[in-house]
């Protein structure tokens, strides 16, 4: 993509990929998009997102299941196996954590096949999100988790623009604080569309669909 650049952190395989313009996302319209397709898919990016997040649960978080959503299952996979380890106090009994993914079906809602929700009921669930931005998604998520008889413990990231959603804590590891200008709108209220900007592109979690 023409005018990406990269936020950086002191660790070298935790940065965030970003390219300034006008986007659409399912619920808002943006002027930048954030990039997460290489964290979610390579191990080592994978394993220091999850280092970073895990630092945020480890010593006081009973986590019983991981619900990982915009394809964060690697990333999930990561933080299950680094809230497990020997030198990390786990309360779970098992010490062991589930990590699983919802279906979707129409109207976005999430639902979850009687084999699962064992790994729901009765357990106490991080929702795992690769951005939180309007926050509808991770709320669809809390709601399936509360319907399946499960406990939402809190929200993780790796952007975000909100510190808490239905007052859960929300962690991340970059905010617009990290962008400077970022900004997001409602589609009907976008500034860019009432000055003419075409959008440049369909973004969501799962990448970049440009608009020609």
């Amino acid at each position: 993509m023409a005018n990406e650049y990269k936020i950086r952190t002191k660790n070298r395989d935790v940065f965030l990929r970003v390219q300034k313009g006008h986007f659409a996302t399912m619920h808002s319209h943006t002027n930048y998009f954030i990039d997460v397709t290489t964290q979610k898919m390579r191990l080592s990016e994978a394993k220091a997102v999850a280092k970073e997040l895990v630092s945020h649960y480890h010593a006081n978080t009973i986590i019983d299941t991981i619900l990982c959503i915009d394809g964060m299952e690697v990333i999930g996979t990561c933080v299950a196996e680094g809230l497990t380890q020997d030198h990390y106090l786990n309360m779970n009994a098992h010490q062991t954590i589930y990590i699983i993914s919802p279906e979707f079906i129409s109207g976005g809602q999430l639902i979850f096949r009687d084999n699962l929700v064992p790994m729901l009921s009765g357990k106490n669930v991080l929702v795992l999100a690769a951005s939180v931005t309007t926050g509808k998604s991770a709320l669809a998520a809390m709601d399936a988790i509360n319907y399946y008889g499960g406990k939402v413990v809190g929200v993780a990231s790796i952007f975000a623009t909100v510190g808490e959603c239905d007052g859960y804590p929300v962690y991340s590891i970059f905010d617009p604080n990290d962008l400077g200008d970022y900004q997001s709108y409602k589609p009907n209220r976008c500034p860019f569309c009432d000055e003419g900007k075409k959008i440049e592109a369909l973004v969501n979690s799962y990448g970049y669909s440009a608009i020609n």
